[in-house]
């Protein structure tokens, strides 16, 4: 399969794909840039707004706007375009990273440090009415998140680790328990954002590994999608039926040189009709 530019563009570190079932659009964040976008694959079109705060990730609410996970904390942007903190927890050196939002609808919202120290970060799941929980700490980089499509199963990248975990998931708890390893991340590059299709399987992109990989549910490497650039950073499903997959991209801190030979850093690709994704929960909140 060879990529397709959906969407040429410079994101410093584009972030956090997610299709919008409300809308038929593509959400994502540009962190550095404070910058949420909506890419309308019909028209082709992007429109972007700036946030208060660099922002890890943007996900569609069942109430309409959006939750942010921004720098200090998780902010809901309501349809009038005012926005309002749900839980803060601002902390020097800190930001918001990716987020998902579970099959029962709370948000699983990640941090890390800006300078990357070990340890420095959580994972923490958000309800709808603001209660949160931190489910792990001493987190490096936090990043992604997804469930099994039976929901008893959830997935977890801290990226320095360069493997998936995996957990015992229960809905209706929101309980995740038993982490162990489903799969080490070998070769280059190193795992970040990801999702889960139709049949279980995990979708990774590897950041300095200029490509997507699909693992099994056991973790067997089964498929690796090459990119034009080396830094995708996530990855969703969208479009029609949820076959198409789109990848996100970054720039920030490539050489001068690499710069130079990856036009495309920072843009939006899809891989048209490479498997089937389910659809992307609301947050309740």
């Amino acid at each position: 399969m060879i990529a397709e530019v959906a969407l040429k563009a410079e994101a410093e570190l584009g972030e956090g794909p997610t299709w919008d079932i409300t809308t038929g659009t593509l959400l994502w964040v540009d962190v550095l840039r404070s910058e949420v976008h909506r890419y309308h694959p019909g028209r082709g079109t992007d429109d972007s707004t700036v946030v208060p705060q660099h922002v890890g990730a943007a996900k569609p609410r069942t109430r309409g706007g959006l939750v942010l996970n921004l720098r200090d904390g998780i902010a809901l942007w309501d349809r009038d375009d005012s926005k309002r903190w749900l839980v803060y927890w601002a902390r020097d050196g800190v930001r918001g990273n990716d987020a998902a939002v579970d099959p029962a609808g709370r948000l699983w919202a990640g941090t890390m440090r800006y300078d990357t120290a070990p340890g420095g970060g959580w994972l923490a799941r958000v309800e709808a009415d603001g209660a949160a929980k931190v489910v792990l700490d001493d987190v490096t980089v936090s990043n992604g998140i997804g469930w099994s499509p039976d929901s008893s199963l959830m997935y977890y990248v801290d990226t320095p680790t360069r493997r998936i975990d995996v957990f015992d998931y229960d809905r209706e708890s929101g309980e995740a328990v038993n982490r162990r390893e489903l799969c080490a991340v070998d070769g280059d590059g190193q795992p970040d954002g990801l999702c889960v299709d139709a049949d279980g399987c995990i979708w990774v992109a590897l950041w300095d590994g200029g490509a997507v990989r699909r693992y099994t549910p056991d973790g067997r490497l089964d498929r690796e999608l090459a990119l034009p650039v080396s830094r995708p950073t996530a990855c969703c499903f969208g479009g029609d039926g949820f076959t198409d997959l789109y990848v996100t991209s970054a720039r920030t801190d490539l050489p001068e040189e690499t710069l130079a030979s990856e036009s495309l850093a920072g843009s939006v690709f899809v891989f048209p009709d490479v498997g089937q994704g389910v659809p992307t929960p609301l947050f309740t909140g």
